[in-house]
């Protein structure tokens, strides 16, 4: 049943100014609208097909060679396939790999998600580098055969990753909690955070749990008053989709956050909502960070991180710090890590409050470990934040600034 076909149908890559590649139809046939990115890892594409912050992108992966080992249970980042439709140079005709359950096209086949395979994807990515990423889309089967201007227009038609509010889409539908006792951790939990599920992944809760932390993780949409019933020691924003232009509610979740001095520690998208929260804007990168292999100087160090990364967006903050935050009363603040290629703000420390966040992802799956660190330092600060709690009973916060680790 999970035999691919045996002669692929046609299929044509369209892109919104108009450049067209055409190759083979791989996984389900039909049409797949969204915005064309790549990644750049030469490992983990069952990791990045089920990263719910691909949420309506269609995804060229830069290595040539994907499916070669199938697809297992254990590395889904999620519960599905969130990429809108994907595109491939060489794709395998067989997975061989002992942990192997099926093979990718099956998966994506079974999941209705529209492929492509047979296009020079080093010209779909030189492409996208020069003129940034674009609405485009995928078709196959009859929907291939349709005039080119006819799939021009309907790549155009669609609405644009700016201005996208997809955090709810991807989120959990209910709240689930994630034991320390069930991922290796032997005793009681030392602590527990809320964690909000912004498109979270797998790998970030179990980071937590091997650690001896409880996770209870919280739709996108829950309220302030939901959150903190759970007594949480801190408070943490994961990685997801979209604009984060439009997470005003989540923005005004974190600034009540912040204004009661729980630790707070954000990745990716949560990054991006501190630094609103903290009065910053946020802009759209041309082409954004897509891969495993980004690297990142943690200015407080000096140690450069190879880092795992997926975000079409940034927040503009001044790179020479610290400075006051523009919004109220939350002190000084600084860009604690940077882009060594482009630059582009990668992290931020209040340094007057509990909580800092990084725009790459920490669990790195797949992808490197150099930012593992990054749980322990958030540890660290729920520990001062409950030590300073102990000494004077009536405070609800430290009274000393974040710690450097």
């Amino acid at each position: 049943m999970n035999q691919p076909p045996t002669s692929p149908a046609g299929a044509v890559l369209v892109l919104e100014d108009g450049r067209s590649f055409r190759g083979r139809s791989y996984g389900a046939e039909g049409t797949a609208l969204g915005e064309a990115v790549f990644a750049t890892g030469m490992t983990g594409y069952q990791e990045t097909i089920t990263d719910p912050s691909y949420a309506r992108q269609l995804v060229v992966q830069t290595a040539p060679h994907i499916g070669n080992t199938g697809v297992n249970a254990d590395d889904a980042e999620s519960r599905r396939i969130w990429v809108a439709g994907y595109i491939v140079r060489d794709a395998a005709r067989r997975p061989s790999n002992w942990r192997s359950e099926l093979s990718l096209d099956a998966q994506l086949r079974d999941q209705g998600v529209v492929g492509i395979e047979g296009v020079d994807t080093r010209a779909v990515t030189r492409h996208l580098r020069e003129r940034g990423a674009m609405k485009a889309g995928i078709f196959s089967g009859a929907a291939a055969a349709l005039p080119a201007a006819q799939l021009l227009e309907l790549v155009q038609a669609q609405q644009s990753m700016a201005g996208a509010r997809l955090a709810e889409e991807v989120s959990a539908a209910a709240v689930y909690t994630v034991e320390p006792a069930d991922h290796g951790w032997d005793g009681e939990p030392r602590f527990t955070v809320a964690a909000l599920d912004l498109g979270i992944k797998t790998m970030t809760p179990r980071h937590f749990a091997q650690r001896g932390v409880r996770t209870v993780v919280f739709p996108a949409d829950t309220s302030f008053e939901e959150l903190t019933e759970a007594g949480p020691d801190g408070v943490f924003m994961s990685n997801g989709p979209g604009d984060p232009a439009t997470a005003d509610v989540q923005v005004e979740l974190l600034r009540r956050v912040l204004e009661r001095r729980i630790p707070f520690f954000g990745i990716c998208f949560g990054n991006q909502i501190l630094g609103r929260a903290l009065g910053f804007g946020t802009y759209k990168l041309r082409y954004g960070h897509r891969g495993i292999n980004q690297p990142v100087l943690d200015r407080r160090t000096g140690r450069v991180e190879i880092t795992s990364q997926n975000h079409g967006f940034a927040v503009d903050a001044p790179l020479e710090g610290p400075v006051e935050a523009p919004h109220g009363a939350f002190g000084r603040v600084e860009v604690s890590h940077i882009s060594l290629n482009d630059s582009v703000v990668e992290g931020l420390a209040c340094l007057d409050l509990p909580a800092f966040s990084v725009q790459y992802h920490p669990e790195a799956a797949a992808g490197p470990h150099d930012s593992a660190y990054l749980f322990d330092r958030f540890i660290d600060l729920m520990a001062a934040a409950q030590g300073a709690q102990q000494i004077s009973p009536d405070s609800t916060a430290p009274s000393t600034p974040q710690e450097e680790n």
